[in-house]
């Protein structure tokens, strides 16, 4: 947000010191003020780009929230801790370190709340050998809506297998201690946006100022 109020300052100056200008312009003049005024369009865009990407990760409706699964047309929330690294830190689909981990299931609606729910924890992307299961909770009605459990995971892939009574399974990719490229690059467009609408402007005026310099130069 920072970024941006430098942003917008910058945006107001620039446009200031290019509006300032006598009424009665040259040729050469008006052609730099048309191409003066493609830029400021073009940052003014970019501006407008700013919000949605500042709001991508701010609050929303868990149904859109990320960590927000559907099964069988109910709602289900997951969230992982391990309060051994850091106490009040929670996650999701990236868990940054390795050790015992606690996972919870919220059942959002309350129709799964009177179905058997069983979770499975498997490592890699099976969804069927056994052999590689970390964790399992049989299915089990949970009045109050969440389901807790604890697993030792490594580096590595996992999934979180959700499955309640007479509905398909749904599931979570686990990362541990792995580099989500993806989002990494999604918080990168922020900060590369600013970064070109500032370019934008030094240019734009740097421009302004070369001209004002040949036109002194001239009379001189």
């Amino acid at each position: 947000m920072t970024a941006m109020f430098f942003a917008v300052v910058a945006l107001s100056v620039i446009a200031g010191v290019m509006y300032r200008q006598p009424l009665r312009l040259s040729m050469v003049r008006r052609k730099q003020m048309a191409r003066s005024h493609r830029v400021i369009r073009a940052l003014v865009f970019l501006m407008a780009l700013l919000p949605a990407v500042a709001g991508a990760h701010g609050n929303v409706a868990i149904e859109e929230d990320s960590c927000t699964r559907r099964v069988g047309g109910n709602l289900v929330h997951f969230n992982a801790y391990q309060p051994q690294n850091e106490a009040k830190a929670q996650y999701c689909t990236d868990i940054p370190g390795e050790g015992e981990t606690f996972l919870v299931v919220d059942l959002v609606d309350p129709g799964l709340r009177n179905l058997p729910v069983g979770v499975r924890v498997v490592r890699g992307l099976s969804e069927t050998t056994e052999d590689e299961t970390v964790a399992y909770w049989p299915p089990a009605i949970h009045l109050d809506g969440v389901v807790r459990g604890e697993a030792k995971l490594a580096k590595g892939l996992y999934k979180l297998i959700i499955t309640p009574e007479g509905f398909s399974p749904s599931s979570y990719l686990l990362r541990v201690q792995q580099i989500d490229y993806a989002t990494i690059a999604r918080k990168a467009i922020g900060p590369l946006t600013v970064l070109l609408l500032l370019a934008l402007i030094g240019y734009e005026f740097s421009k302004s100022k070369r001209f004002r310099s040949r036109r002194v130069s001239d009379h001189s």
